[in-house]
């Protein structure tokens, strides 16, 4: 079976893992703060690393100060930690529905959702592809709120020339064993605005404070730590980021063998008519996490399978998040947001990962573009 994603782990990986172990830390030292100074050197923005995608969300929610009744727009095509992570807040979740050629959310469709209680918008970058943050960071200022980027799937990709995690209010990354670069699990959140930063570090901490000049409770000792917020354990031990600093190095080698695996398939691929492929616009440079094509949708469950018996371990990305059951109970149904649906009922995700073969690659799009002239 050729996996659609897995790790790339190789002996300058397993070393720097080895001797974290060797260390006399095991959690929370030296190589977390070496971790994030690594990744805003690489990003261009300062970075707390915390335990998953799923908690950098939520450490990003949490900074914002999200609270019940406040209103987040996100695009139904997304897995549904970037609306749980809200919802949990007892934040309303606003949908405005996706840009068929990209899958990312449309800013004319969020400038129309935003009301009196919008907080903030959550800019997903599917695949890879950078949404569009010129119009969306227009749309935020303009009416004063966040805007959050939820880039699990684009960590070393640009937008006119910038990379991912410079540019909105927070960035949430991800550094689950198939993203793009892993610590195994894993996330991240960059932010230039040094107080929302600062929340979030404090959250991801037990809200756990240690600096003498803000404690409120006099007349302790050297061992003393307050809270002021409450916050949740979402450290990193410093074993993941041994990995995640060996990963970081070869990030953009990583992304030049997924650049040569996308135009391997686009090239093998494009005359076929029946498959719609993935777009890339002229002012991003994209890390691709997924290479997702379209088809009929009354041909994709046969197709699908008909891969799965080849071998060639293929996915889908995503059921709309308004379908799951937790959506549909606040009253959402289906053809409420036709592009996502039309998207999710044409997607199958090819295996795209850096250690994939080009012979594998061939061979994927020979099976694809045979059992498409047997249909």
């Amino acid at each position: 079976m050729i996996p659609y994603g897995r790790q790339s782990i190789d002996e300058a990986d397993i070393l720097a893992v080895v001797q974290a172990l060797r260390s006399d830390w095991l959690t929370t030292g030296p190589l977390v703060h070496q971790f994030e100074k690594a990744m805003q050197d690489f990003i261009g923005a300062p970075t707390v690393v915390v335990s998953s995608g799923t908690a950098a969300l939520h450490c990003a929610f949490a900074a914002i100060e999200l609270k019940e009744n406040d209103e987040v727009i996100t695009p139904p095509l997304t897995f549904i930690a970037t609306q749980a992570t809200a919802a949990i807040f007892g934040a309303r979740i606003v949908f405005a529905d996706i840009q068929m050629s990209t899958g990312n959310i449309a800013p004319e469709l969020v400038l129309k959702a935003i009301t009196p209680r919008t907080k903030a918008i959550v800019a997903v970058d599917y695949a890879g592809h950078p949404a569009d943050l010129d119009e969306l960071r227009r749309i935020a200022d303009t009416n004063g709120i966040y805007l959050i980027e939820d880039a699990a799937h684009s960590f070393g990709s640009k937008y006119r020339g910038q990379y991912v995690g410079s540019i909105a209010d927070l960035t949430a990354f991800s550094f689950f064993p198939t993203k793009n670069i892993t610590t195994g699990e894993g996330g991240a959140i960059a932010s230039q605005n040094p107080q929302l930063l600062e929340k979030v570090r404090r959250f991801s901490r037990q809200g756990l404070i240690r600096d003498p000049e803000l404690f409120q409770v006099p007349g302790q000792g050297a061992w003393h730590q307050e809270v002021h917020e409450f916050g949740l354990n979402y450290r990193l031990p410093d074993i993941l980021c041994a990995l995640g600093l060996a990963q970081l190095t070869k990030a953009e080698s990583l992304k030049k063998k997924r650049s040569v695996i996308f135009e391997t398939y686009t090239s093998l691929l494009q005359s076929c008519d029946a498959i719609k492929l993935p777009i890339q616009q002229e002012h991003v440079e994209v890390n691709w996490h997924l290479y997702p094509i379209r088809v009929a949708p009354k041909l994709r469950m046969r197709i699908y399978d008909e891969l799965r018996r080849n071998g060639i371990g293929v996915q889908v990305n995503y059921l709309p998040a308004h379908l799951h059951p937790v959506f549909r109970k606040m009253g959402y149904r289906p053809g409420d947001f036709p592009i996502s649906e039309e998207f999710y009922e044409s997607e199958i995700s090819l295996p795209i990962y850096p250690n994939l073969e080009i012979h594998q690659v061939e061979k994927v799009a020979e099976v694809l573009t045979g059992i498409i002239k047997n249909l």
